[in-house]
């Protein structure tokens, strides 16, 4: 019998790749909210200026996934399609780790299970801005299961 880390993480395979058919519009509701209301301190510091006027596409390609950010105005904000300067790509697990704090970015990098393609110096740029995101920014549940989920999956 599977333990109960690894059932979750064989359920989540299996459910996560259906968030593409969610309607677009569904998850930049959601994303943009959830984004700009988790980071609305550093945004506000002006620590996403770099993206200002920029468009990065967060790739997921298990998932079947694709969404394009920029700074615009006063938050962050998601397109279904953008032209984009930079394209960090990795699998759902690999971000779980990168966000989780369960994985040093540079070595997911490195490793080539994250990949930035395109403006290399921006991509550098958020992966340091990412890597120096204080966790205290996330509402307290979050970071917590957030931090469970990527400890039960580097246990493996």
């Amino acid at each position: 019998m599977l333990n109960r880390k690894k059932w979750l993480l064989k359920g989540a395979d299996r459910v996560l790749p259906l968030v593409r058919r969610v309607p677009f519009a569904v998850q930049r509701l959601a994303l943009q909210q959830a984004l700009n209301r988790c980071l609305a301190g550093p945004v506000r510091d002006g620590e996403f200026e770099v993206l200002r006027g920029r468009w990065l596409c967060l790739r997921i390609p298990d998932l079947g996934l694709s969404w394009y950010l920029t700074l615009s105005g006063g938050g962050l904000r998601i397109a279904e399609h953008a032209v984009a300067h930079v394209t960090i790509s990795g699998n759902w697990r690999e971000f779980l780790l990168l966000a989780s704090r369960q994985e040093d970015p540079d070595t997911l990098f490195f490793r080539r299970r994250l990949v930035i393609e395109g403006d290399t110096e921006l991509g550098l740029a958020l992966k340091n801005l990412i890597d120096s995101l204080d966790p205290d920014v996330l509402p307290v549940w979050v970071w917590r299961n957030l931090e469970r989920a990527g400890k039960g999956l580097a246990a493996g």
